[in-house]
């Protein structure tokens, strides 16, 4: 069994290699890249908008919802950007915001095709589906991160805050508080997961069955972490792209990280496209 997952991963980087999968992840971190500013403002000018109707206290700032999305980068790499994106929102109005978001579904959308080609072509499979669905289909896992964006803002944001306030107000309840809020950490703590695992079920021209693409997401997690560190150590300890690149030093070290990020996701696609082409072949 460990051979046959060493063979695998073994054709999945000879395949990426030879099909442009260094290309396509250039693509997706570029699309990615892009997209970035005008989905955070959209997704905080989506929050002041259902204000009265979600339950996101005043004490929840928009900073911890800025916060939330980029808690899993490198702090040397997410810092330069997070400045500038509050330097954005201060002079930003909802309208700005607003168009940044229609933006978003046009520049992220063209990155989750990306991630749709390549991983149709890592799986083996042909897309038969129309443009105009695999775009609606983009454009929905768009929207969708915008949601799930909410949603961690709720769990990890507003619940400490409502539990704190109940452990005052209902101080016999304090054992049910803490462990909800225990829950609730841990569904933010599996939302990334829940997403790639969406990316390998609905995003490749056929359907594959979850313990057909798990192999690939459990790698790609492990590859990510692996990489979130070795690039932050690399960062912090030896880059020098403020000599090199200027006042675009933060930008062009967040473009590389989501450039390694995209290469990961793909080749994860690939490995499970291995394994699934091993396990195909007749037996002798």
């Amino acid at each position: 069994m460990t051979s046959q997952y060493l063979t695998a991963a073994l054709d999945a980087l000879k395949r990426f290699n030879s099909k442009n999968g260094w290309v396509l992840s250039s693509h997706v971190a570029m699309s990615m890249m892009l997209a970035l500013f005008p989905f955070v403002l959209f997704t905080v000018a989506l929050s002041g908008a259902l204000a009265g109707y979600l339950p996101l206290p005043q004490d929840a700032k928009l900073e911890d919802m800025v916060n939330l999305v980029f808690g899993s980068w490198p702090e040397a790499i997410a810092k330069p950007i997070v400045d500038e994106l509050f330097a954005v929102l201060e002079i930003s109005d909802s309208r700005l915001m607003t168009l940044g978001g229609l933006l978003t579904l046009y520049f992220a959308s063209n990155g989750v095709d990306a991630v749709r080609v390549a991983m149709t072509q890592a799986y083996r499979d042909t897309d038969p589906r129309p443009f105009w669905q695999t775009r609606i289909l983009c454009m929905g896992f768009v929207l969708l991160g915008g949601a799930g964006i909410m949603a961690v803002a709720i769990l990890e944001v507003a619940l400490p805050l409502y539990a704190a306030f109940l452990q005052i107000v209902v101080p016999d309840q304090v054992e049910k508080v803490v462990g909800d809020v225990r829950i609730a950490r841990f569904l933010v703590v599996l939302m990334p997961f829940l997403a790639v695992l969406a990316c390998h079920r609905w995003l490749p021209g056929h359907r594959h069955g979850l313990g057909q693409i798990l192999p690939g997401v459990l790698l790609t997690f492990a590859l990510w972490a692996i990489a979130g560190w070795g690039f932050a150590y690399y960062v912090g300890r030896f880059a020098s792209y403020s000599a090199t690149y200027a006042g675009l030093a933060g930008a062009m070290a967040a473009l590389i990280f989501l450039y390694l990020n995209s290469a990961i996701l793909i080749l994860g696609a690939e490995f499970n496209g291995a394994l699934l082409a091993r396990r195909a072949m007749p037996s002798k």
